[in-house]
């Protein structure tokens, strides 16, 4: 960056007003990226909005009801990892849960995915790139 500093004085200008030219605005600061919680339970819940905070917490009761039946913890840490994925998901881009699950209602409700590619179109645009 250069920085071309001249006083010139004018008709409104006194001998010690500066012209600056050739300065650019400061770049904004960049928000730090958000890391993944813990897979820890508090962690997780501390990162959801309130609504899926909610459908956190009956989760929670039925899976431990079913650690206790199985004496099994895959399912506890599978369950954890499933959040944990959707807690940063939501750290990164607050609201995407709901606009998928909007999305997936959608597409179940009219058979049809908006903005979807047909997969012979798929198929063709491979079949071009591998140069067949």
């Amino acid at each position: 960056m250069r920085i071309l500093v001249a006083f010139a004085p004018g008709p409104r200008r006194t001998a010690s007003t500066a012209i600056v030219a050739g300065m650019s605005t400061a770049a904004p600061l960049q928000q730090p990226r958000p890391t993944p919680p813990a897979t820890d339970p508090q962690a997780i819940r501390a990162c959801l909005p309130p609504t899926l905070a909610a459908e956190f917490d009956n989760e929670w009761e039925i899976v431990l009801d079913r650690v206790k039946q199985s004496r099994d913890l895959d399912d506890l840490q599978s369950w954890l990892n499933k959040w944990r994925h959707t807690a940063y998901m939501e750290l990164r881009d607050p609201g995407s849960y709901d606009r998928i699950t909007a999305k997936a209602e959608q597409i179940l409700r009219t058979g049809a995915h908006p903005g979807a590619v047909p997969v012979e179109d798929l198929h063709a645009l491979i079949a071009q790139r591998l140069g067949r």
